[in-house]
């Protein structure tokens, strides 16, 4: 009836099922995620885009593509359903809080198209939000097709997220940080396995179909000499200036146009990535060109400061008023326009600047990430992963540290995505006993010896087979669900019947032990029943003195 594989997932333990179950997510995730990124590509040669540059691209469709991209977006999603509207990296992190990480698959769909057309009709949104979206998708996907138990659910949909980070940048380890550190907010090494084992299964499909370099390895980062490092931490106290600035913006957008209707918001965000395209073409779209604009020699005041101040707009209008997209793209372009702007104001006064202004860019590129989202080692690694150079590890943290000193303690700057999830209304707080108890399934710690006997039986057999009955214990079928029968201690105070008849809770065999806790902690006694499939098929019992037992003895 239940098999021997989903016992033993169903133990917070590294298991060989898992890891086989992680590299199946990891393929099917980066694969969707690379028809995703050709999605993309294919759109953008339709509308005579090339290379996510709309610089080229004649006045009329840099006004018209955004409000068409707006309109047609609008349009998907209003004849969507309203379970299918929610997405982006906050909501997944509130499903993977709330719900084990298991979404609806319509969403996941629903995202893919979102994001191709906001990507390839020049908002400014990242691709790796949809690719998270997408990756929790595949590993919803799996567990629904072969029924697994939802403390393994959690754990693949982690895996799918990190698959889909590393097939979108080719950043595996990245990746597997960027789950620990913004997502589950936990290290558990029977977590960090597995969701390794997908991250670099992502990686290897990203190499094979795009090949053996890394995103921005051609850019030439110079070894940094110690007597920068004063000026480092001058970068890093301005990165976390602007950093706390931009999350209260853009959460402040998110705020004020949260009530607004959706068309209202839609054609706001159009109009404004239409005016700025006509004014600052190199703002629209993605983050990749204008990073490698901010490691040439031929920047400018004007262009890198015109372009940083686009940038800032775009990204704040679009993902502020609901266009699908990602943050971290964004993140990597306004970090790198705001290192080249530094470089060039202070040049004339430290012209030692200008030679390392591509180090410079690269690192506040993703120390603006790592600041707004709360993730330094996610952010550290990909840097590394980036660029394919470890010598920028120190440069890095001189840069972040005081960033985030003066962000998060100087300017109360908080986790964007926390709170984004906050505006929304969603929950992603889980009390600390509940959230050790949803790493177990219940079929861990249940007991299968048990007798289930038909509705109607006389009390008589049920006396007989309570004698036999491992426990002294029976469950009979009632309309409401399963009823307990045991023998009453206080039989003299009931003369009627030696019989004590209880109504039982029942839960999945998929279910994990928080919910037997959420059941019995009122009451702190009696017992819930485990069925298979339907209410009618009871395989185990748990008690209430064995949860108790196992959160005194286990270490959680």
């Amino acid at each position: 009836m239940i098999t021997e594989h989903k016992f033993r997932l169903s133990n917070p333990r590294i298991s060989l099922q898992l890891c086989l179950l992680a590299l199946l997510v990891g393929l099917l995730a980066s694969g969707l995620i690379v028809l995703f990124k050709f999605a993309i590509t294919g759109l953008q040669t339709l509308l005579w885009v090339e290379s996510d540059d709309f610089t080229q691209l004649p006045l009329w469709m840099r006004i018209a593509l955004p409000i068409a991209g707006a309109a047609v977006i609008h349009q998907l999603i209003s004849h969507s359903k309203a379970s299918y509207r929610r997405m982006g990296i906050a909501y997944v992190i509130h499903r993977i809080k709330c719900h084990y990480g298991r979404l609806p698959l319509g969403s996941g769909v629903s995202q893919f198209f979102y994001a191709v057309v906001a990507l390839a009709t020049g908002f400014s949104v990242g691709k790796e939000g949809p690719a998270v979206h997408i990756g929790a998708s595949a590993a919803t996907m799996i567990t629904k097709r072969w029924d697994l138990p939802d403390n393994t659910m959690r754990i693949l949909s982690s895996c799918g997220i990190a698959a889909g980070i590393a097939a979108i940048f080719n950043t595996p380890i990245a990746g597997v940080l960027f789950v620990l550190e913004v997502v589950l907010r936990d290290y558990k090494i029977h977590y960090i396995l597995p969701i390794t084992i997908s991250a670099i299964t992502g990686a290897v499909i990203y190499r094979a179909i795009v090949g053996e370099h890394h995103m921005y390895d051609q850019l030439e980062l110079l070894r940094m000499p110690l007597e920068h490092y004063p000026t480092l931490i001058l970068f890093g106290l301005v990165v976390g200036c602007v950093a706390a600035l931009f999350n209260r913006a853009l959460l402040g957008t998110t705020r004020v146009s949260a009530p607004w209707p959706l068309w209202l918001r839609f054609l706001l965000a159009g109009t404004i990535t239409a005016l700025v395209g006509v004014l600052i073409p190199g703002a629209l779209g993605g983050e990749e060109a204008v990073v490698l604009l901010s490691h040439s020699a031929e920047i400018s005041l004007p262009l890198v400061g015109t372009l940083l101040l686009g940038k800032v707009i775009l990204t704040i209008a679009a993902l502020g008023l609901g266009i699908p997209g990602g943050l971290i793209g964004p993140l990597y372009g306004i970090g790198a326009l705001l290192g080249a702007l530094l470089v060039v104001i202070l040049s004339p006064l430290l012209p030692q600047v200008s030679e390392y202004h591509g180090l410079y860019a690269a690192i506040t590129m993703t120390a603006m990430m790592g600041v707004c989202l709360s993730a330094p080692l996610a952010s550290l690694m990909a840097l590394v992963e980036l660029t394919d150079n470890a010598s920028v590890i120190v440069p890095f943290l001189m840069v972040t540290l005081p960033a985030f000193l003066v962000a998060q303690q100087g300017l109360g700057a908080q986790a964007i995505f926390l709170r984004q999830l906050d505006i929304m209304g969603l929950p992603y707080k889980v009390p600390p006993l509940e959230q050790v108890l949803q790493r177990t399934g219940v079929l861990s710690l249940m007991d299968q010896d048990l007798v289930a006997v038909r509705p109607g039986l006389s009390e008589v057999e049920q006396l007989a087979l309570l004698n036999q009955a491992e426990g002294s214990r029976l469950l009979m079928a009632t309309e409401e669900g399963q009823s307990l029968i045991t023998l009453r201690n206080d039989f003299a105070d009931h003369p009627g019947s030696p019989l004590k008849r209880e109504p039982l809770p029942g839960l999945p065999d998929t279910a994990s032990l928080a919910e037997v806790y959420r059941l019995l902690e009122p009451k702190r006694t009696g017992m819930v029943y485990i069925y298979h499939k339907h209410p009618d098929t009871p395989v185990g019992l748990i008690s209430w003195a064995a949860l108790h037992r196992y959160f005194r003895t286990e270490q959680i």
